[in-house]
């Protein structure tokens, strides 16, 4: 017990990207940059898709779902980032690494990015059968896709984030922290924690890594198996802007899951020896500050419906000036 409490109040050491003024100058506007173009995106979709009552459907409920997780998902990695760049000081405590206990819950970023991110995979999951009841089954899409079962999804989907993050945490914790303090990546991670501990991490390697393999397959399959049938619905279709509509409504999500799920397999379903915490801190940009960032923007330039809507609401804002 001692030793869990002299854990949680240890002081780490964020590396960051880079050590170099100039570098760290550059890196802050790049960041700063992208991380206003994720709120400003994200929450400009949720806007549009409450305000327009043709955008009240099951499809971007869903949507505006995603947008409030890539706000999240954003806020938790990007604030402390900006602030680090500018910072001589990186120092976090475990405790407010990992948000462990209640009073450091605002600084866990290990807890509530694993949530976020786990979120986001159910989501995409859950837009993916949403967009087979539409195509393969339009009849029965009111019935099936109610507004009680849209809420039903997203909370589940945010309980399965909670659960994941809850097991993780629960085996980093009681992980010895006893030699280097310095983490070598820019926000709080699974791997470069458990490269800090000086006790065997095979246990909390085999359930990151099982737990990730579950969670993955499972919503690829999701995903991958409703699509088989919806490019066959979708090839019957006999009218072209028919086909064209479906399609549309389609490879905007399509190219979002294979941005996250892309970088993310590639982090956590390998093997721990071939973990390269140098470049796995680039690929770790990608997915925690670009991803976010585009999400909005995939769905806004690839929908028409989504287009129409923020035109409109742009000729509000301006008839009301």
């Amino acid at each position: 017990m001692a030793e869990e409490n002299y854990t949680l109040e240890a002081e780490f050491i964020l590396e960051g990207l880079s050590d170099h003024p100039e570098m760290k100058a550059a890196l802050f506007v790049v960041f700063l940059f992208i991380y206003m173009i994720t709120l400003l995106g994200n929450m400009g979709i949720t806007v549009v898709i409450r305000g327009d009552a043709r955008l009240h459907t099951s499809m971007y409920f869903f949507l505006g779902s995603l947008s409030v997780v890539d706000i999240c998902f954003s806020f938790v990695i990007a604030p402390r980032t900006l602030v680090h760049f500018l910072s001589q000081t990186k120092t976090i405590s475990f405790a407010g690494c990992t948000g462990c206990t209640l009073l450091a819950v605002k600084e866990g970023r290990a807890f509530f990015y694993i949530v976020f991110v786990t979120t986001e995979c159910f989501l995409l999951a859950v837009m993916a059968y949403d967009r087979y009841v539409a195509i393969c089954s339009p009849l029965l899409y009111s019935a099936v896709m109610t507004r009680r079962r849209c809420i039903q999804l997203v909370v589940g989907s945010y309980l399965g984030g909670v659960v994941n993050s809850i097991i993780q945490m629960t085996f980093i914790i009681r992980l010895p922290f006893c030699n280097s303090r310095v983490i070598n990546h820019f926000f709080c991670d699974v791997p470069p924690l458990l490269a800090l501990s000086c006790a065997n991490t095979y246990i909390n390697e085999m359930i990151l890594f099982s737990f990730a393999g579950v969670i993955e397959l499972s919503t690829i399959s999701i995903i991958l198996v409703p699509y088989v049938f919806i490019s066959f619905t979708i090839l019957r279709i006999r009218s072209a802007e028919g086909r064209q509509k479906a399609f549309s409504t389609c490879a905007s999500h399509l190219t979002a899951v294979r941005m996250l799920y892309g970088t993310t397999i590639f982090m956590y379903l390998r093997p721990s020896s071939s973990y390269s915490l140098n470049s796995d801190k680039v690929v770790s940009v990608f997915y925690t500050v670009v991803i976010p960032m585009l999400n909005p923007l995939i769905y806004s330039l690839r929908n028409k419906e989504v287009k129409d809507a923020l035109r409109r609401t742009a000729e509000r804002i301006v008839i009301m000036h």
